[in-house]
């Protein structure tokens, strides 16, 4: 590994202010800037295009081939071109709300912070122009603020195509549950965003070269992530559905599932294909799930909202402890 070996002093020179810092670096990766404003602003777009004119011509088709008045057709079930076009929009834009953290903690580790520690262009401003501590605040601060704006955007977007068309094409259709877009309907899909921002420059300080930066930073955003997406159903008290005859309909998130016995113990379903008193023989009188409604997406959002921005909080902070213990200074 490579160490940071260069002292910030109290007499180097601080002749560029506040301004000029965020000048610089937004200088500096002007290309990642005007790539993430091409693509908020497309994204945007095509969810606009979904909100409009694509669920229009999608619902057309739908009442155009005979469904949509409550009576179920096996006709029904199969899509045109229309709706092709409209699922496929949708698709990628949750898909890519989705992917913004592990892009944001690759170009977080890769060109934000371990290029310049690999070039020594961060060690000649810190004792040029900067100290160590403004640098990364800078590196922190400019990137979280254009990332909030634009994943808030792409987020309330979402979210108003989403519930535009919740009493025509999700409903009537069935394609979509709120649980299967869960991040680009809320604020964790931004939270998720800065979290790879702090993971991302952490990782590019631990691991002062851009690819071997890029590629733990990336990783260490998956793992996290398929461990909070893992944890989330338990971040909020479900509740309870049962059933005598069959499993019990829900309509909502499935944190655990199986079947009653008579004394009321919970017991997994067992396979009685083909045996008729099976269930009796067990003594298994009901069914069981618990589950989250509709109602629980806000609590559960929060919840986890606010787990990933403690998690990115304690990333930055080890940043500044890490860069303090490197350089010897922050001021």
């Amino acid at each position: 590994m490579t160490a940071v070996t260069v002292r910030a002093t109290a007499t180097a020179p601080r002749s560029r202010g506040s301004r000029g810092l965020v000048r610089a670096l937004l200088r500096v990766h002007r290309s990642a800037l005007l790539f993430w404003l091409m693509l908020v602003a497309v994204a945007a777009g095509a969810l606009l295009w979904a909100y409009g004119p694509g669920a229009d011509a999608a619902w057309a088709e739908y009442r155009d081939a005979g469904c949509g008045s409550g009576e179920p057709s096996l006709g029904c079930d199969l899509t045109g071109p229309a709706f092709a076009r409209y699922d496929d929009i949708l698709a990628v834009g949750g898909n890519l709300l989705g992917l913004m953290p592990l892009i944001v903690a690759a170009w977080a580790g890769g060109a934000l912070v371990g290029r310049e520690l690999e070039n020594g262009t961060a060690q000649w401003a810190w004792v040029q122009s900067v100290s160590p501590g403004r640098w990364l605040a800078a590196k922190l601060a400019v990137p979280a603020a254009l990332l909030t704006a634009g994943m808030l955007t792409l987020t309330l977007v979402h979210r108003l195509v989403w519930v535009s068309s919740g009493e025509s094409l999700h409903r009537m259709m069935g394609w979509r549950t709120w649980h299967s877009v869960y991040l680009a309907n809320g604020t964790a899909a931004t939270a998720y965003a800065l979290l790879g921002l702090a993971i991302g420059a952490l990782v590019g300080l631990l691991l002062p070269r851009a690819l071997p930066a890029l590629a733990v930073a990336a990783l260490a955003v998956l793992a996290l992530s398929d461990r909070l997406s893992a944890l989330r159903p338990h971040l909020w008290p479900p509740e309870l559905a049962t059933a005598t005859d069959d499993y019990p309909e829900t309509v909502g998130l499935i944190v655990e599932g199986g079947a009653l016995t008579r004394n009321g113990a919970h017991v997994p379903i067992p396979d009685c294909t083909g045996s008729p008193g099976c269930l009796s023989e067990r003594d298994i009188t009901g069914f069981y799930a618990y589950y989250h409604p509709t109602d629980h997406f806000w609590p559960l959002h929060l919840v986890e909202t606010g787990i990933v921005l403690a998690v990115a909080a304690v990333a930055v902070w080890a940043s500044f402890a890490l860069l303090k213990r490197r350089t010897g200074a922050l001021a």
